[in-house]
């Protein structure tokens, strides 16, 4: 049977006006949502300010559980320490017992690394030593162990390492008072022991971000990293500065789980260096204040003369972080966000916010909270146009767009893969109003969210179809809009980074978190397995080929339609393209890159054209694909779908594009003139 047939001629020659790549548009976005903190960050250890309430009525606190506890072993949680968040511990041992007793926790580690523990804790004088140990729960052998001498009956801090030879999947962290033939009167006063922290953090973490979720993020090639989300708007950033005892432990207003407070402003900053990658920050403008904001930015930018910057040297960043990009608010228009307002009540703030930020830091580039529906834009933009750099926006596409996925998977593909169009018509709506009024020329769009999502946050239908590859095609083809935008989308955020919501491209383990409070203990399984989604390789694919700037191309070939309700009532009906693509070039204008997209459901032949371009050596093309629209990575074959480079010896070689698949064609040559 004869295939369809797509063309594409690339006009090398023809730069389009104005459409300079911002590297910013393949920026990425961290968020304290569901289990991404937990995922990210290289604690092997949860609950470690016993936070949590005694979830099993056993008087220990959340993740912790008692261990070889005596007949008389009393477990309860006390006040913190002073200065301190969340329970503390208490453990009272019976001599009487002759057990090991103390609390455990299940735990993955990795082998041959150096576990730095620490502790915070304090006992009765007859309680001259502890031990912490880690044991195989399979082989019930002790991997590594240290005994710790008590040194007082006040709060002390007590830190070590432990080194563990092996890889331990299924492990138990142990912390007991093992019995030395020692005896006291069986008194309330007598054998406590009290634990305020505990934690344990691989000597190869980058600060406190794994090592392996490092490397993968460094490999998105992020250009910039935003640090927002709903969250933002009941987070106050004072709480997440300084010694990490010292920070409160809060319930989360926005998911309902425990706020991580181990991951705040420096923590953040210090990972977009080691990144090396710009940092934005949300600012909270639903329930913070101006002077509240003003401070944020003086912690970050001020010298060490000012009020804000001397505490940021006291905590040990003596010199300015420097960040340029702050985002005035999220969501504010939608009901489910704290300190929700109309528009005209976000244009006051907004000013108010700037003019705070402003007086502060005159160099701070703004983004202004924007929204796909024009009646909060156009109010926004009237008041407050020049103090708008650039205007959010966050393009979810999925149930929202369709109706529903409860349709053929023929329409569900079609319409999963229209997400350009979706984006197209959000942008020309935005991009006619900021053109025809010169006093909004000078604003950009930032896309500071974006994703597939299939359904609502509050509803699980088995494995997450935002995994698939299927998934990956309408990210891609989406990229593919972002940079025919180039002259106006100088900024978009991929949503999450790891794990978090259903949408992270990076993934921690097999298990998906729960929408609101995060999977249940353990906390996660194959916890050693860091892999990519389909996603997640296609915006690799994507951020590091080098391109600068657009190139005018025709396309011709087959096309399809969208049949779902919604889409039809808002985009309508016309014809849409199979094969998605735009075709870039390099500052030195001597690399042409063409990326594609086959959005079909069958093979197609394709003939490329490189018009006014003379090829020198062999072209090479990326491919993502797969047999199936519904293959997924995961922990136990986490390699399904990557991206794969092969050698071409001519352009005629690449004749057929598979169906649901991403290429990425580089060739080069010069340009003719």
């Amino acid at each position: 049977m004869q295939r369809d047939k797509a063309t594409i001629n690339v006009y090398c020659d023809h730069i389009k006006e104005g459409h300079r790549i911002d590297p910013f548009v393949f920026g990425h976005f961290v968020e304290d949502i569901r289990d991404h903190m937990d995922a990210m960050l290289a604690y092997v250890l949860k609950d470690m300010d016993f936070e949590r309430e005694d979830d099993n009525n056993d008087g220990v606190c959340g993740c912790w559980y008692p261990v070889n506890p005596g007949k008389n072993t009393y477990y309860a949680l006390e006040p913190a320490a002073r200065y301190h968040s969340g329970h503390s511990q208490r453990i009272r041992i019976n001599p009487s017992d002759q057990t090991a007793s103390g609390i455990g926790q299940r735990i993955t580690l990795r082998g041959g690394v150096e576990y730095n523990v620490t502790l915070y804790a304090r006992s009765s004088p007859e309680i001259k030593r502890i031990q912490v140990r880690v044991v195989d729960l399979e082989s019930r052998e002790f991997i590594a162990s240290r005994t710790v001498a008590m040194e007082s009956h006040d709060w002390r801090e007590y830190s070590f390492t432990l080194e563990i030879p092996r890889d331990v999947p299924a492990a138990e962290f142990q912390i007991v008072y093992v019995p030395d033939g020692s005896r006291w009167p069986e008194l309330i006063s007598k054998g406590n022991l009290w634990l305020d922290h505990v934690s344990m953090l691989p000597e190869d973490a980058v600060g406190n971000v794994r090592r392996d979720v490092f490397e993968m993020a460094k490999r998105l090639n992020a250009g910039v990293m935003r640090f927002g989300g709903n969250e933002i708007s009941g987070y106050h950033w004072q709480d997440y500065v300084g010694p990490y005892y010292e920070r409160p432990s809060k319930v989360s207003e926005a998911w309902g789980m425990w706020v991580n407070k181990y991951f705040g402003t420096d923590e953040f900053l210090q990972f977009c260096e080691a990144l090396e990658v710009e940092p934005l920050i949300c600012i909270n403008a639903g329930t913070a204040t101006p002077e509240e904001a003003g401070a944020w930015v003086e912690y970050c930018n001020g010298s060490i003369d000012t009020p804000m910057g001397a505490l940021r040297a006291k905590h040990g960043h003596p010199e300015p972080y420097n960040v340029k990009y702050w985002e005035i608010g999220n969501e504010m228009w939608g009901p489910w966000q704290i300190g929700h307002c109309s528009a005209e009540e976000f244009a006051e703030r907004h000013l108010a916010y700037a003019k705070a930020i402003k007086e502060v830091y005159p160099e701070a580039i703004l983004l202004a909270c924007g929204h796909r529906i024009m009646d909060w834009n156009i109010p926004l933009l009237e008041k407050c146009a020049d103090t708008i750099d650039y205007l959010t926006l966050h393009i979810y596409h999925g149930f929202s767009d369709l109706g529903s996925f409860d349709m053929e998977p023929e329409d569900a593909f079609r319409g999963i893969v229209a997400y350009p169009e979706v984006t197209r018509y959000h942008l020309q709506e935005l991009g006619e109003m900021l053109e025809k009024n010169p006093n909004l020329h000078h604003i950009k769009l930032a896309i500071t969210e974006y994703n597939t999502m299939y359904y609502p946050n509050t509803r699980r239908v088995g494995t997450p179809r935002e995994h698939t590859l299927e998934a990956a095609v309408a990210n891609a083809a989406n990229l593919n809009e972002f940079l025919r935008w180039a002259h106006l989308v100088k900024m978009g955020h991929f949503s999450d980074l790891v794990n978090g919501w259903q949408g992270g491209c990076i993934r921690v383990g097999d298990v998906i978190a729960d929408q609101t409070h995060g999977p249940k203990r353990p906390w996660n399984s194959n916890h050693l397995t860091v892999y990519g989604t389909p996603t997640y390789y296609a915006l690799e694919l994507y951020a590091n080929r080098p391109i600068d700037y657009v190139l005018k191309h025709e396309a011709a070939g087959p096309s399809f339609t969208v049949n779902a309700p919604n889409y039809v009532k808002r985009i309508g009906t016309n014809p849409i393209p199979v094969v998605d693509t735009v075709a870039c070039i390099n500052e030195g204008q001597d690399t042409v890159t063409l990326f594609m997209v086959n959005r079909g459901l069958e093979d197609l032949d394709v003939e490329i054209t490189l018009d006014s371009f003379e090829v020198q050596g062999k072209p090479e093309v990326s491919v993502i694909t797969g047999e199936s629209l519904y293959l997924v990575n995961d922990a136990a074959s986490p390699e399904k779908v990557v991206t794969r480079t092969y050698e071409l010896e001519s352009l005629e070689d690449l004749a057929v594009l598979k169906a649901h698949t991403i290429y990425a064609l580089t060739v080069r040559g010069k340009v003719i003139r």
